[in-house]
């Protein structure tokens, strides 16, 4: 798309006053949060993009997006993409700005809650099973099966006999997957012992932040090292040649998605497909008909 000319300009104009970016959601809640704190975000984030060129790269990715589930719609394709790391790493960041044009029947985001006791019986990859994609479908999970390998096993929700098993088994699940004709990237978002400690003080600050803060995240901060370990055993026993791991930095949050979102966009042959000509029909006009004329309670009031 060439942005140079007037008619561009103006709709990515409309376009950043449109949308509500992370800056933006920080000024707004700066009376919520520290000077002091506010000061070490700056510091911490000192060469961020700037904002025209985040929103003029986002678009024009975002863009491909809608090509690529064109291409998935017409060939039947299935994706899956894995979205893993620490907490606060910026997974939802990037899974929002994916989904934000996608046509939701086609790109549906997966967060499963805990398992139920019922669950819990059941065979580990059980419950994932059913929301992998049909033909013409992309499945975005945030958290995935990985949980066995990341967070059941720090917390002690899974015994070291369960966290092996996963080990052994999870490769050839993968591989069943990949035979059944479902493509799988994954991707894990890594982010610096500070650079989450920030973000968790962020979050304890702003009022509109703190449901994200749940007793386990707060954990995750103690123990911080176990959650180390524990990935890195993961990407040396998962990461297999079909199916390899991709590590997202995610310090930098805009760095960040559209980093994600172009390496995704690379990972999948997708190609133009043919479009009908859309064509507005002529509005058909009854004499007879007279509008009803309804009556003010069913209306919103114009508070604004």
């Amino acid at each position: 798309m060439d942005f140079e000319n007037n008619s561009a300009v103006a709709w990515l104009r409309a376009e950043l006053e449109d949308t509500l970016d992370e800056d933006y959601e920080l000024e707004l809640s700066q009376p919520a949060l520290s000077a002091e704190l506010a000061k070490i975000y700056r510091k911490a984030h000192p060469e961020s993009l700037d904002r025209q060129t985040y929103f003029r790269e986002l678009i024009r990715l975002q863009s491909e997006l809608i090509r690529l589930q064109d291409w998935v719609s017409h060939t039947g394709e299935k994706i899956v993409v894995l979205f893993e790391g620490r907490d606060s790493a910026g997974k939802g960041g990037v899974i929002k700005r994916i989904t934000q044009r996608l046509n939701p029947r086609i790109v549906r985001v997966v967060a499963l809650p805990a398992p139920s006791d019922r669950e819990k019986t059941q065979w580990y990859f059980q419950r994932y099973v059913p929301h992998l994609p049909a033909g013409g479908e992309i499945v975005l999970f945030d958290r995935s099966w990985y949980n066995r390998a990341g967070v059941e096993r720090v917390m002690g929700f899974a015994t070291p006999e369960q966290v092996e098993d996963f080990f052994d088994d999870v490769p050839e699940f993968e591989r069943m997957l990949l035979r059944s004709g479902i493509r799988l990237v994954k991707y894990w978002f890594s982010i610096t012992d500070e650079e989450q400690q920030m973000r968790f003080m962020m979050r304890i600050h702003d009022p509109m932040k703190q449901w994200k803060l749940s007793p386990m995240d707060l954990q995750s901060r103690v123990r911080w090292e176990q959650y180390t370990k524990a990935k890195e055993e993961m990407f040396e026993r998962t990461s297999i040649a079909e199916a390899p791991w991709y590590i997202v930095e995610g310090n930098d949050k805009k760095r960040a998605r559209l980093n994600c979102i172009d390496h995704l966009l690379r990972q999948i042959p997708y190609t133009p497909v043919p479009h009908e000509e859309i064509s507005l029909p002529d509005r058909v006009f009854n004499p007879e008909y007279e509008r009803a004329t309804l009556p003010k309670e069913l209306y919103v009031p114009q508070k604004y």
